[in-house]
């Protein structure tokens, strides 16, 4: 390590980081002959480097195949002055005649080498070319008893530029080279294009467009602007940010990075991340003033969005999750993650229109250790090499998250992180009906069985959408019963149905990943929760030994309203494996289950492209004794037609052969032993979540499809219900179907006004 520079280890990779500070010029590489040289001569000392980074109030990265071009002429100019042979000529000075030429064929030389490679290796190339013709001239001129001086001179200079001719960088400008001219450094800017961020940003971002992308989609969200591209080198879109920090002037960018200064004395303690919605508004007001002092006392003018626009900024990279924050907030990233060695490819993503995609963003080891220790003290839960894996959440002003974190010696490369973003409003079942997960015939069959207080499992595999299709079960639940929510991670929208008039109770429990620590035990939480009163109990996802207390439960009878969770399964069957093999659930204590939801993501035929349906509604028989598959102890309810792409009803569904429904049924005094009653009821509620559907997109009102209107919309479906009955002594679903439309067309209008 020297004041001048120092290598730092990102994963596998050396990093030469540059101190620029003290540069009366720009560090850029491509526009400036010294920077060039400088470069190069750190790049002997340091031939390892896989990364070159200038620090100079900006952060000047450039990536690995711009350094290896580098790094190779460094080698190779270290090669050549290491032969003293060739930069004296010494082979040559002995021979007869050579004293003549000798001083200025060694001065050309050397300053070819020692000089012009460092600093303008094209140039190098170009010269050398044109000293090889000029010498090949006066070959034919000079008297013969010099002709061998001559020979021996042009054959050092074709030697040093054969060297020249092989190297990549000459290769990758060979084409542009005819009208190239020593001293212009336009053919270099399009070969070396760095990455430039601020130098409190770690993560890096290449700001430059592929010059090479289709462009897909333009859009905008907060101050962040984002392209999707298509490119050659990648099958994957391209998703290019610019956020708001990449926008400044020069003068609020020194006002942001004065204030950082400052704000870096104070380091959070570990309590104050206890209660992070309170310590970012701290820490906000704290730098909005200081960043007006600063722009007072430097007599800039800034206003006040902007104010509040740098304290955000400022926030984000000192006590906040930095570039991450900026994607979460992008309402259409669905999936974030990011590989170790963190470093060394950029952080990849699944977008709502264009699925996997890479991003212009690479992300750094500060970066991930820095998150890695706030996840720790958020989450109260270890992250150590006794325990590598963490679940958390993040919850920020604009967003939530799903956080999974691995780490050594799970990751033998370091830290690695998956982010899954909640939708900031609950799913609802028409939201499911608008996009082709379910049916609306589905999506009634569905409400029918929430209100019938039954339970469901929703089965599916990772990333099938089945936390996002229990949030949408929520929904369906009466308002004027109590939920009890119980998950490690916290990922059900339990604070917006608060916010929405639902009696719900949220408990967190132990991971079944964790060992040990103070939190509860899921199975303890579940015993609890039965001791809170008659409540709807949700399972977040059923993974443990909460599976034996959550059945022992249900087997006693103690819930008597919906029991709804999730858990890993591709169909019913996978679904009893899992809990009977695995969870090691008695086989007698399954038939509690009464119905599994199986969500599936499908794909296309080429591959490209993938949606989520639900594939399955199953209902659990009880007459079965040892295998629910041979003995039919698996009923579908619907099931998805591939080439109607729909859940389509059975034909057991069809002829009432259901004895969960029947079940439900006989409770209604108009429904026991009807089974064209109970259909019909289906079918309202299956044409009332169609209508809603219609109406939306009639009207090019998506906010009809949203839990707020939905919530209502099922309220007055209930209300409706029992006021028709009072009035013609039964359930006339056709009376019920007209005056909710009414209903909601009154709604309509008077959002209108």
């Amino acid at each position: 390590m020297t004041e001048d520079y120092q290598v730092l280890k990102e994963g596998r990779e050396d990093i030469l980081r540059i101190n620029a500070n003290q540069w009366s010029f720009v560090p850029s590489i491509e526009g400036n002959a010294v920077v060039m040289a400088k470069t190069i001569d750190y790049l002997v000392q340091v031939p390892s480097t896989g990364r070159i980074v200038f620090t100079q109030r900006r952060n000047y990265s450039y990536g690995y195949e711009q350094t290896q071009m580098l790094v190779e002429i460094a080698n190779l100019y270290k090669m050549l002055i290491k032969q003293k042979k060739i930069l004296t000529l010494a082979d040559i000075a002995s021979k007869p005649g050579a004293m003549n030429f000798l001083a200025e064929w060694q001065t050309k030389l050397q300053d070819l080498i020692i000089n012009l490679l460092r600093a303008d290796p094209l140039g190098a190339y170009i010269e050398l070319r044109r000293l090889i013709r000029e010498e090949k001239i006066k070959l034919n001129k000079v008297p013969l008893d010099l002709v061998e001086v001559q020979q021996s001179y042009i054959n050092i200079l074709e030697y040093v530029y054969g060297i020249l001719d092989k190297t990549k960088l000459i290769n990758v400008a060979r084409k542009n080279l005819a009208a190239y001219k020593i001293g212009d450094r336009s053919l270099y800017s399009s070969i070396f294009r760095p990455i430039i961020t601020p130098d409190f940003m770690f993560t890096r971002l290449m700001a430059q467009h592929p010059l090479d992308g289709e462009q897909l989609s333009v859009y905008s969200f907060g101050e962040s602007d984002v392209v999707i591209y298509n490119t050659e080198k990648d099958i994957k879109s391209l998703y290019h940010l610019t956020p708001p920090e990449f926008k400044l002037t020069e003068d609020k960018y020194e006002l942001l990075d004065l204030a950082r200064g400052v704000l870096a004395e104070h380091k959070p303690r570990e309590e104050e991340f206890l209660e992070p919605e309170k310590m970012r508004n701290t820490f906000f007001n704290i730098g909005r003033d200081l960043l007006q002092e600063l722009a007072e006392s430097r007599n800039v003018e800034v206003t006040f969005e902007e104010l509040n626009e740098l304290a955000q900024i400022l926030v984000r990279y000192t006590i906040g999750f930095g570039v991450l924050e900026i994607l979460l907030e992008d309402k259409k990233v669905q999936d974030i993650t990011l590989n170790a060695p963190v470093g060394q490819t950029p952080i990849f993503l699944v977008h709502e229109d264009y699925g996997e995609c890479s991003t212009n963003l690479v992300p750094s080891n500060e970066d991930a250790e820095s998150w890695a220790s706030k996840f720790r003290i958020l989450s109260g839960r270890p992250l150590d090499e006794a325990n590598p894996i963490l679940d958390t959440e993040l919850i920020l002003p604009s967003s939530r998250a799903r956080v999974a974190i691995i780490q050594r010696p799970l990751n033998p490369y370091g830290l690695a992180y998956a982010l899954r973003r909640h939708r900031d409003k609950p799913w609802t079942l028409p939201l499911f009906i608008k996009n082709g997960m379910i049916s609306p015939l589905g999506s009634g069959l569905l409400s029918f069985l929430i209100d019938g207080s039954r339970t469901m499992l929703v089965a599916g595999t990772r990333s099938s959408g089945k936390t996002s299709l229990l949030g949408s079960i929520l929904v369906e639940i009466m308002r004027k019963y109590r939920i009890i929510t119980l998950e490690d991670t916290l990922e059900l929208p339990v604070d917006a149905l608060r916010e929405l008039g639902y009696n719900v109770q949220q408990m967190k429990v132990r991971s079944a990943l964790t060992k040990g620590g103070t939190e509860v035990a899921a199975d303890e939480g579940i015993r609890t929760a039965l001791r809170l009163g008659d409540s709807s109990l949700i399972i977040g996802e059923i993974r443990s030994l909460e599976a034996f207390a959550l059945y022992e439960a249900m087997r006693i009878g103690a819930l008597a309203n919906v029991v709804a969770g999730t858990i890993h399964g591709d169909s019913p069957y996978g679904v009893f494996d899992r809990v009977v093999n695995d969870l090691k659930v008695p086989k007698t204590s399954f038939k509690a289950t009464d119905i599994i939801v199986v969500a599936n993501p499908m794909k296309s035929p080429d591959g490209l492209h993938k949606w989520r349906r639900i594939t399955q509604i199953t209902e659990v028989r009880k007459h079965w004794e040892e295998d629910p598959l041979r003995e039919r102890g698996f009923v579908d309810l619907m099931k998805y037609d591939t080439k109607k792409d729909m859940l389509i009803p059975t034909d057991d569904l069809i002829n009432g052969d259901s004895e969960i429904i029947k079940e439900i049924g006989g409770n209604v005094k108009e429904w026991a032993g009807n089974w064209d009653a109970i259909w019909e009821n289906i079918l309202l509620r299956a044409k009332i979540k169609e209508t809603l559907v219609n109406y939306a997109d009639k009207l090019k009102n998506d906010s009809l499809l949203e839990a707020k209107f939905v919530i209502d919309s099922n309220d007055q479906f209930h209300r409706i219900s029992e006021i028709v009955k009072e009035e013609v002594g039964y359930l006339d679903n056709k009376r019920i179907f007209f005056s909710w439309e009414e209903w909601l067309k009154r709604r309509i209008r008077m959002r209108q006004l």
